[in-house]
């Protein structure tokens, strides 16, 4: 009998649901496999550290595959702030943004796990960014969060239109600007990209 592999975002799909209206949402902590950065989305770090993460993720959810634990590599996600402090990293220069891409993994995904598959990388000749990927629980708790059709140069009036319904809800955004990547990039036209933009709240 097949195993049945593990969708973390089907098994948290409140967390995940999302249309052109904004809504409030409960999150609960959960795993992830980070790597950070600075610089502007199209340049050589961004595109570097990129693949590294995904390196290890595949990695390793093909090794505990073959442990029996099977599970869906979740999508992509990103955290983004500006050097600046505080404020609207948008509004920054490009080579001033920082990045955190995330990719949530199941808990039982370990320390060892992450270790071993950087050595079997580095050992295959992958870059040495795979060694600045790191695992990390995020809590961001209470979230609002809004569906975002199109290229994300494009994002500022869907995140307006969340700021405003934060205030409506007597809530205020604090925390890191959130981002859900539901296309790929690499494959989707800009116009189609649908992508979730999260803020926690308090």
């Amino acid at each position: 009998m097949e195993q049945k592999k593990l969708d973390l975002f089907e098994l948290h799909k409140e967390e995940y649901r999302a249309t052109g209206k904004p809504r409030v949402v409960e999150t609960g902590p959960a795993r992830y496999l980070v790597i950070e950065g600075i610089g502007e989305p199209a340049g050589e770090q961004f595109s570097a550290r990129l693949e590294a993460l995904f390196s290890v993720a595949y990695g390793i959810k093909m090794a505990k595959k073959k442990e029996g634990r099977d599970y869906k590599v979740a999508k992509l996600e990103g955290l983004w702030w500006g050097s600046r402090g505080p404020g609207d990293f948008s509004l920054q220069p490009k080579d001033e943004w920082n990045w955190k891409l995330i990719i949530r993994t199941p808990e039982f995904v370990s320390e060892d796990d992450l270790e071993c598959m950087v050595g079997t990388l580095l050992e295959k000749g992958k870059g040495h960014d795979v060694k600045r990927v790191k695992l990390e629980t995020i809590d961001e708790g209470l979230c609002v969060q809004i569906l975002h059709i199109g290229p994300y140069a494009e994002e500022r009036p869907s995140i307006e239109k969340l700021n405003r319904f934060a205030q409506e809800q007597g809530l205020s955004f604090h925390g890191l600007h959130h981002e859900i990547y539901l296309s790929d990039f690499r494959r989707v036209p800009p116009e189609r990209l649908k992508t979730i933009l999260r803020m926690p709240v308090c």
